[in-house]
């Protein structure tokens, strides 16, 4: 049996049924893995998943495309690369309250903004405000990562960055109503997010381990997609106590699904999108070296 210790992007949600589906039903042991997942809330989101690979704590690391240039670019590199991605879509949206004033982007302009501190995303949601005519001036704050979508609820920042599929389902079966901004409907081509990223040395040296991780996860995905009510009962035992409502779990996995795409694609990143993203980062002067996809996929 082989180890392999992958780290969470976030809490288990629904973005993550596909491990833990595949793991509850002991596929990835039928394999021969022997998978670890690694929540972020164990050390309060102190390290990142990309850091935990880079440190030797996790074979893999759920994380955005955006960690791959990060760790590329500082002082010490790590040769970073991408096994694939969950999903086909964006699920993601910057979200304000509609009970309150904002109504299109430019209009936060002046307002405030709860950041992950994510490499890009301060510049990727004034760009957003700019594409809607606004001058990008907001109030960027940045709250305790695993506490931001409360600074939102409780009307501490005006705006943030959620999955729809997860924050957005939870906020309608709440009442809560939000305004949603995606960034596709303001020219960025985002890419995909969160992608599942390992070394180069990992990559080439466990090439049959990730094929059969890839393979397997994937039908975890599918299974989760052909069952949602037991894919919710399994998920139900991971998250934290706050998200146990088997019905929001169920009705998220539904509104993640279509995200899945092609089963025959399932995972497989297109390069011309990808490059779409690194062309609009240096455009944007928020990347000042012309990155080729390939550097990463």
């Amino acid at each position: 049996m082989e180890l392999c210790k992958l780290a969470l992007d976030w809490t288990p949600n629904s973005n993550h049924i596909g491990f833990f589906v595949a793991q509850h039903k002991g596929w990835y042991q039928e394999v021969g893995i022997d998978l670890q997942v690694l929540d972020p809330a164990a050390d309060g989101y102190a390290t990142t998943p990309a850091k935990k690979v880079e440190l030797g704590a996790a074979d893999v690391a759920l994380c955005p495309f955006e960690s791959l240039i990060s760790y590329r670019v500082k002082q010490d590199p790590v040769d970073l690369r991408a096994l694939g991605t969950l999903f086909q879509e964006d699920l993601s949206a910057v979200v304000v309250l509609e009970s309150g004033p904002v109504q299109t982007p430019k209009q936060l302009d002046g307002c405030s903004y709860a950041s992950y501190k994510a490499r890009y995303e301060d510049g990727i949601v004034k760009a957003m405000v700019q594409a809607d005519g606004g001058s990008g001036n907001l109030e960027i704050i940045y709250p305790n990562k695993l506490g931001i979508w409360n600074t939102l609820l409780e009307g501490n920042a005006t705006a943030t960055w959620i999955f729809e599929n997860w924050e957005g389902v939870q906020a309608a079966q709440q009442g809560i109503d939000l305004r949603s901004f995606r960034l596709k409907d303001y020219n960025i081509p985002y890419g995909y997010s969160p992608i599942l990223a390992t070394t180069q040395v990992q990559l080439q040296e466990r090439s049959d381990l990730w094929q059969q991780f890839m393979e397997v996860t994937k039908k975890g995905f599918y299974a989760a997609a052909q069952d949602p009510a037991e894919a919710a009962s399994i998920l139900l035992k991971h998250v934290p106590v706050a998200d146990r409502d088997v019905q929001f779990l169920e009705a998220s996995i539904k509104a993640t699904v279509p995200a899945l795409g092609n089963e025959a694609s399932w995972g497989k990143m297109d390069m011309d999108r990808v490059q779409q993203f690194l062309d609009w980062l240096y455009n944007m002067q928020l990347e000042n070296k012309p990155w080729k996809a390939s550097d990463f996929c």
